[in-house]
């Protein structure tokens, strides 16, 4: 049975360009999903084509049980969107921001009211509730933002990008939302520039480079991926580091690498901290001084330089989607 946000064959083309070519997807209900991929890789517009912002020029969409082709107005009331801009109106407070949606959403004003002070609460906006929303700073917009997405508590979130620009802090405080969120049952698809953000929060994550989802899994499969643990050491005496390149080709199982001006060396292991152990303990009989040693794990980066052959990149909106920013803009407000 599909999950809470399934998509099986999107195709979707803005003149000469495939922006998907061919997407599948399958989010267990209250799971989070993160899609990670290069600009241009499609994320927003798979984003854009789940929500009804877009129509796909071909494949099947279903979000919450419901078909978002055939039914693209019952999709939108089971679900919420924050996309990368804030869709917020300045010249309105964040209490009358989040008491104008709950009104579009049919809510009654006494029960839009208490959902509004409720989430100004929540996103640590109370003391600015009061204040236009002009007067924020871009890290309460993008909590306003988000706030206004949950206002009638939607079964199925989708998050494009939530915490780009955020400082830390702000950041921090968005992951802790989003997991209570989750916690209650609700889904979640999170499309991130933030490598360390999916692998904190998404259960799931799907890789995606020109408009195909390449890999998917948790963290730690798609990190197995790219050849598994390694063990990293600094040697003091630059004069040792032929004795100690010995002693890693020994225990190790791979090519030991050397950065002579670093006096760094890096081989492939296995067998974890009973190795490391076992290395200490050898550079320690040679009489080989270290200042560092550590068993090093892939990272979400370095998946991502495996599958698609670079590193991640910040925070510009997908190439093949910047024509349509506006259309975000507007059609976020037909969703939330």
């Amino acid at each position: 049975m599909p999950g809470a946000i399934y998509a099986e064959g999107l195709v979707k083309t803005f003149g000469d360009v495939r922006a998907l070519d061919g997407v599948d997807l399958d989010v267990p209900e209250g799971t989070v999903l993160g899609l990670l991929g290069p600009n241009g890789a499609g994320k927003t517009t798979t984003v854009r084509c789940l929500t009804t912002l877009l129509r796909p020029d071909s494949g099947k969409a279903v979000v919450a049980g419901v078909d978002v082709l055939r039914h693209p107005d019952a999709v939108r009331r089971s679900i919420g969107l924050s996309g990368q801009f804030a869709a917020v109106d300045e010249y309105l407070t964040g209490r009358e921001n989040l008491q104008m949606v709950g009104q579009l959403y049919q809510m009654r004003a006494k029960a839009a009211k208490a959902r509004a002070a409720e989430l100004l609460e929540q996103f640590h906006l109370a003391d600015a509730a009061d204040r236009p929303a002009k007067t924020y700073s871009g890290g309460m917009r993008r909590r306003l933002d988000l706030a206004a997405a949950l206002v009638v508590s939607p079964p199925v979130m989708f998050m494009d990008e939530p915490t780009t620009g955020l400082d830390p802090r702000n950041r921090q405080q968005l992951w802790e939302v989003i997991k209570q969120l989750v916690s209650g049952g609700t889904t979640l698809l999170l499309t991130t520039q933030y490598l360390e953000e999916a692998d904190h929060l998404a259960h799931d994550i799907a890789v995606v480079d020109h408009g195909r989802v390449i890999a998917q899994g948790t963290s730690d499969q798609l990190k197995a991926r790219t050849g598994g643990e390694r063990v990293e050491v600094v040697v003091q005496d630059r004069e040792r580091i032929a004795t100690a390149a010995e002693v890693l080709r020994n225990l190790g199982k791979g090519e030991t690498t050397v950065e002579e001006h670093t006096r760094r060396l890096t081989v492939p292991v296995s067998g974890g901290a009973k190795l490391l152990a076992e290395i200490i303990r050898e550079l320690d009989t040679r009489g080989i001084g270290i200042d560092d040693i550590g068993l090093r794990r892939p990272t979400l980066d370095d998946v991502f330089l495996s599958l698609t052959g670079h590193a991640a990149e910040s925070a510009d909106q997908d190439r093949s989607e910047a024509p349509h920013q506006q259309k975000e803009r507007n059609g976020k407000e037909a969703v939330k």
